[in-house]
């Protein structure tokens, strides 16, 4: 019996919740199979390279297993896609609003907490908006967080109350998928950058799990509330470390400073499953 490969193993488990979210989007396979051929195209053209030679579509059809025809057509359709897009550092603009009411001072109580603001006025939420989201108008912003529950309005004096320090969107919209593809790729990147940590002497990313698989489901929601609170609160910590150093809250010129502005950060996620007997604690 032919022993199984583990790599194939590690990627059925991947592409199996991967493969429900698709489906309950309306995501056929044909359409699927595509975007992997765009993806492996743009990996053998761009982080295979060869620095001293210009990536060819016959190497990357060596690399890959397409035609040298599958591989021109799929560069094709990238070079004309808004491929300068990847390039910006993108985050939802209900997040930049949230994440300026929390970092920038022109917002903040005197304690250094997020004021309560006016919609309209001096140092209020349209300002707030028009500071950290552009153009969006500032009722559909404020609709949006109103929604989600981050945001609720004081009743007596009608001022915006930031119940919460972070926007994440709800269900199947188009700001969660966004989150989904940045969060889940940001995962594989680490781990892939640790696999080869050794050969490329690079000191390997932090990277940790706790993991059990036996525990009585009488104890779930009490864990479920637990290792939110706590997870919450690491994050409140990090990022009031981290955030005043991103320009857009600092106010830095980037022409201030030598080098490439640095994504980075640390995501947490939670996750349950029916198991089998048998427990396995981990870091």
């Amino acid at each position: 019996m032919k022993k199984p490969n583990p790599l194939h193993q590690a990627l059925f488990r991947i592409l199996r919740p991967l493969a429900r979210l698709l489906l309950r989007n309306g995501i056929p396979f044909g359409e699927f199979s595509e975007l992997v051929k765009r993806a492996y195209v743009e990996a053998a053209l761009e982080d295979f390279t060869d620095d001293r030679r210009k990536p060819t579509d016959s190497r990357a059809a060596v690399m890959t297993g397409l035609t040298r025809k599958e591989v021109k057509r799929q560069r094709e359709i990238l070079a004309g896609e808004d491929t300068g897009s990847r390039d910006v550092l993108h985050t939802n603009r209900a997040s930049r609003v949230v994440s300026g009411w929390v970092h920038d001072a022109v917002f903040q109580a005197k304690d250094g907490e997020p004021a309560m603001l006016a919609f309209d006025g001096p140092a209020s939420f349209s300002e707030l908006v028009k500071r950290y989201s552009g153009d969006m108008p500032p009722r559909s912003v404020l609709d949006e967080l109103l929604r989600v529950g981050v945001v609720s309005v004081e009743g007596e004096s009608g001022r915006l109350v930031l119940q919460q320090r972070a926007f994440v969107p709800a269900g199947d919209s188009e700001e969660m998928l966004q989150i989904f593809g940045e969060d889940v790729s940001d995962l594989i990147a680490t781990i892939d950058h640790n696999l080869v940590s050794d050969e490329s002497g690079q000191p390997p990313l932090f990277q940790r799990t706790l993991t059990y698989n036996n525990i009585p489901p009488e104890v779930m929601e009490r864990w479920r509330r637990h290792a939110a609170e706590r997870s919450q609160s690491l994050l409140e910590e990090l990022d009031k470390w981290l955030g005043p150093h991103d320009r857009d809250i600092s106010g830095q010129e980037p022409e201030s400073v030598s080098g490439e502005p640095v994504r980075t950060g640390v995501s947490i996620f939670f996750f349950e499953e029916p198991a089998g007997k048998g427990g396995r604690g981990g870091e």
